[in-house]
């Protein structure tokens, strides 16, 4: 079980509902680069869809999509999957920032932060897929650590599995 608190000493963390949605499509809708690389689009139905869904033989127990706060201002989201695809992995579903926090190093002080949590877990390494392709996407998660380890396909589109050990 992950402690969401614990996931940041910069800002406040707290779980997403479903009276967030439209704050989270106005970040996603900020975020043009990482949109034409993936068939994801930021409507509500699919944001709703996305707080929900789980990797198969994931219980929604093991889910946290929450968002990083600066006062009332959401700094970033993400949707963390405990124990996938194994006990001792934590899966990145998805990460995105504000583009009023973006390029000032805030995105790679999150990451840090969250990695020294799951590490202090016992967590031994950390996954998340890249849309291939995605310059952007790919700088910034080779920048913090993440190598990529396989391909694969989802639903027509190439995703780039990447790993960060943590031990």
């Amino acid at each position: 079980m992950i402690d969401i608190s614990k996931l940041s000493r910069c800002y406040s963390v707290r779980i997403l509902e479903q009276s967030d949605v439209d704050m989270i499509r106005e970040i996603c809708e900020q975020n043009i680069i990482f949109y034409k690389y993936t068939e994801a689009r930021p409507t509500r139905e699919n944001i709703l869809n996305d707080m929900q869904a789980t990797p198969p033989g994931i219980d929604l127990s093991a889910k946290y999509y929450f968002g990083f706060f600066d006062d009332q201002q959401m700094v970033a989201i993400m949707d963390l999957i405990d124990g996938y695809p194994k006990a001792e992995i934590a899966y990145i579903g998805f990460f995105m920032m504000n583009l009023q926090y973006q390029g000032r190093q805030i995105g790679t002080a999150i990451i840090g932060e969250v990695i020294d949590y799951l590490q202090s877990t016992g967590k031994t390494s950390v996954r998340l897929a890249i849309d291939k392709g995605n310059p952007q996407s790919t700088y910034f998660w080779k920048k913090n650590g993440f190598e990529v380890i396989s391909e694969a396909d989802v639903n027509g589109w190439t995703k780039l599995v990447a790993e960060r050990k943590l031990t």
